[in-house]
C-alpha cells in the first residue's frame, strides 16, 4: 500500500466507526432470529469447498493471536474449530496460538522462506504491504462474494485490507483506544477520573503513594507503548494528521507538537505510572495485571473489553472506562486512536487452498454470533444483530459501545501508517523511554533520521 493510500484510508476510518459501530452498539435487537442460529445451521450457507466426504486426511494450520484461554475470543475460536472438525471429520485444524509480537516475528521468518501457514494474522494498511509485494496471500474476493459474507462486514472496513482491487484479509475488529479503570482502587486512593492529562499524572502520583500500581502495559510488545504515545501526539498536535503532514512535507518529527508529546509521555513514565520491569511484560502479561486487579488503569484498544468484563477485576461492575483526555489543553477527547483490526489471510501456496478457504468462510460466518455469545463482540468488524444488554453484557461494555457514537475522527497506529523501517525505529525509540529519560529533541531527531533513511 502506498503512503498516499494509507492516508486516504485514515481519513475515512472515523466515518466507518461512527456509522457502523454506533449502530452495532445500540443495544436494540434487529434480528433476534439470526442470533439464535447454531453453528451447525450456519454451515448450510458455506461454500462446501471443504470436500467433507473425502477420505483424504487434511491438516490446516491456523496461526492466530488468541492464546489466552480466559479471553472470550479464545473460547469462540475453540468452539468454531470443534464444530467444523465434527462436520468435516477428515480435516484437522491445527491451532498455532501466539501473542501479537511472537506472531509478527514468526510470520516474518515464515514469509522469508515462503512457508506461510494456511491461515495467518496480518495487520492492515502499511503493515500488509510487504506481504502483498511478495505475493504471499490468496485473493479472497470470490470467497467473500458467496453466501453474503462480504455483507457481514461494516461498510468501508475491508478497504484497509484491499490492494489493487483484491481483498487479501478479513479483519476481526474495528476499535478505538480507551482507558479502563478499576473503580475500587480509585476509591481506595481517593481519586477521581481525570479529565486532563495533567490530572492523570496527578492521579498516578496519588495511586503510587497509596501503594497501588497506577497503569498496566505490556511493553515487551513495543506497539503497546506506541499506541499510547500516539494518543498523546493526537492531542498535542491539536487533532489528527501529524504523520500525514510529515509525509506531505508540511512538518517534520522535530515539530514542537511531537516534542511536546515526548515530554508529556515521559512525565507519565517518570511519575511511576507503570509496573516495575515494564519491558519484560508481553501484551497478555501486562493486561492480566489489570484483569486481576493489580493495577488501577489500562490504556488499550476496545477489543480488550470482553476479556476485562469477564475477569476478576471486572466483577460486580467494578471496571469503568473513560476517553483519553486533553494534553496541555490541546486536542479533543472525541478524537480517538482508531484501530482497524488484525486480520485473517490465506497462504497463496497452501497445499489445501480449497479446504482452507472453505474453513475461513465458515469461521467468519460464525464469528459474529459466537463472539457475541462469548461476550467478546464489542468492537468486532462485522455487524452484530442482538441486544447486548439483554445478552448480559456489563455496564462497562455498554459504556464502551456508547463511546463509539462519540467518535469525531482520529489517527491510525504509527506502524499502520509508516513504512516498516521507520515504524521499527519509532517502536524502539518509544520503548527506550520506559527505561531511561531522554531529551525530546534527541527523540525527535531519531525519528526524523529514520524517516529520511527509509523514504
Amino acid at each position: 500500500m502506498t503512503q498516499k493510500r494509507s492516508r486516504m484510508l485514515g481519513a475515512v476510518m472515523a466515518g466507518v466507526l461512527a456509522l457502523s459501530l454506533a449502530a452495532c452498539g445500540s443495544g436494540s435487537s434487529n434480528s433476534s432470529s439470526d442470533t439464535s442460529t447454531t453453528p451447525t445451521d450456519t454451515t448450510k450457507t458455506t461454500t462446501d469447498n471443504g470436500n467433507s466426504n473425502s477420505n483424504e486426511k487434511i491438516t490446516i494450520t491456523f496461526q492466530n493471536i488468541y492464546p489466552d484461554t480466559t479471553d472470550p475470543k479464545n473460547q469462540m475460536l475453540q468452539k468454531i474449530v470443534k464444530q467444523y472438525q465434527t462436520d468435516h471429520p477428515n480435516i484437522t485444524i491445527e491451532l498455532d496460538s501466539l501473542n501479537t509480537d511472537q506472531q509478527k516475528l514468526k510470520l516474518k521468518t515464515q514469509a522469508a522462506s515462503k512457508e506461510v501457514p494456511d491461515i495467518t494474522i496480518v495487520n492492515p494498511a502499511a503493515q500488509m504491504q510487504p506481504f502483498i509485494d511478495a505475493d504471499l496471500f490468496a485473493p479472497l474476493n470470490d470467497m467473500i462474494e458467496q453466501n453474503g459474507l462480504k455483507d457481514t462486514f461494516q461498510k468501508g472496513i475491508l478497504d484497509y485490507y484491499t490492494f489493487n482491487g483484491n481483498v487479501y484479509a478479513l479483519p476481526d475488529g474495528n476499535n478505538i483506544g480507551v482507558v479502563y479503570y478499576n473503580k475500587s482502587l480509585f476509591e481506595k486512593a481517593g481519586v477521581k477520573v481525570p479529565t486532563t492529562f495533567e490530572e492523570m499524572v496527578e492521579v498516578v502520583k496519588q495511586l503510587k503513594a497509596k501503594g497501588i500500581t497506577p497503569m498496566a502495559i505490556g511493553e515487551k510488545d513495543s506497539w503497546t507503548g506506541s499506541f499510547l504515545f500516539m494518543n498523546v501526539l493526537l492531542r498535542t498536535n491539536g487533532g489528527p494528521g501529524f504523520l500525514k503532514d510529515v509525509v506531505d512535507g508540511k512538518k517534520t518529527f522535530e515539530d514542537p507538537a511531537f516534542k511536546e508529546a515526548v515530554d508529556a509521555f515521559q512525565s507519565l513514565v517518570q511519575a511511576g505510572a507503570f509496573q516495575d520491569g515494564v519491558t519484560s511484560f508481553d501484551y497478555n502479561a501486562g493486561e492480566n495485571l489489570f484483569k486481576t486487579g493489580k493495577t488501577a488503569m489500562y490504556f488499550m484498544g476496545s477489543w480488550a473489553t470482553g476479556g476485562i468484563e469477564t475477569s476478576e477485576a471486572g466483577k460486580d461492575n467494578n471496571v469503568g472506562v473513560f476517553k483519553f483526555p486533553t494534553v496541555n489543553g490541546k486536542g479533543n477527547p472525541d478524537e480517538f486512536m482508531l484501530a482497524p483490526g488484525s486480520a485473517f489471510a490465506v497462504s497463496k501456496n497452501s497445499k489445501h487452498l480449497k479446504e482452507t478457504l472453505d474453513f475461513l468462510n465458515y469461521f467468519m460466518l460464525n464469528y459474529p454470533k459466537e463472539t457475541f455469545e462469548a461476550k467478546g463482540a464489542v468492537g468486532i468488524a462485522q455487524t452484530v444483530d442482538g441486544d447486548f444488554k439483554a445478552a448480559g453484557y456489563s455496564d462497562m461494555a455498554m459504556d464502551v459501545l456508547n463511546l463509539f457514537k462519540d467518535v469525531k475522527g482520529g489517527d491510525l497506529a504509527f506502524d499502520n501508517t509508516m513504512n516498516p523501517g521507520t515504524a521499527q525505529a519509532h517502536l524502539s525509540s518509544i520503548q527506550n523511554l520506559f527505561v531511561a529519560k531522554k531529551d525530546a529533541s534527541e527523540v525527535a531527531k531519531e525519528h526524523q533520521s529514520a524517516y529520511e533513511e527509509n523514504k
